[in-house]
């Protein structure tokens, strides 16, 4: 049984069990549990359910484990023989969940 949900603006496809990284969720923190009710499809033994956006009765239950921020990427801004440079850096921020289970309503 797999399930694929939106967060963020991105879908996942996911399962119970395994983990998914993701962007972070306000108020949520490690050792939370978290509820996904923006669920696009299910897949069980029984065949395929589409919702049109979401599905209404699905929601998938995870716990978050960590929470943190990835590697620096840096931007740079440069115009030949004028002098300028810019330098910024930036770390997105993100979470850790692992699937517990898919309910159904």
């Amino acid at each position: 049984m797999y399930a694929v949900i939106e967060i963020g603006g991105k879908q996942y496809r996911v399962q119970p069990g395994e983990s998914v990284v993701h962007e972070l969720v306000p108020g949520h923190g490690p050792g939370d549990e978290i509820t996904f009710d923006r669920v696009l499809l299910v897949k069980n033994g029984e065949g395929v359910k589409i919702g049109r956006p979401y599905l209404e009765s699905v929601r998938v239950v995870g716990q978050v484990v960590e929470t943190g921020r990835h590697p620096k990427v840096i931007v740079q801004r440069f115009k030949p023989k004028k002098g300028y440079r810019r330098k910024k850096g930036f770390r997105q921020p993100y979470m850790k969940t692992v699937i517990r289970t898919i309910e159904k309503g």
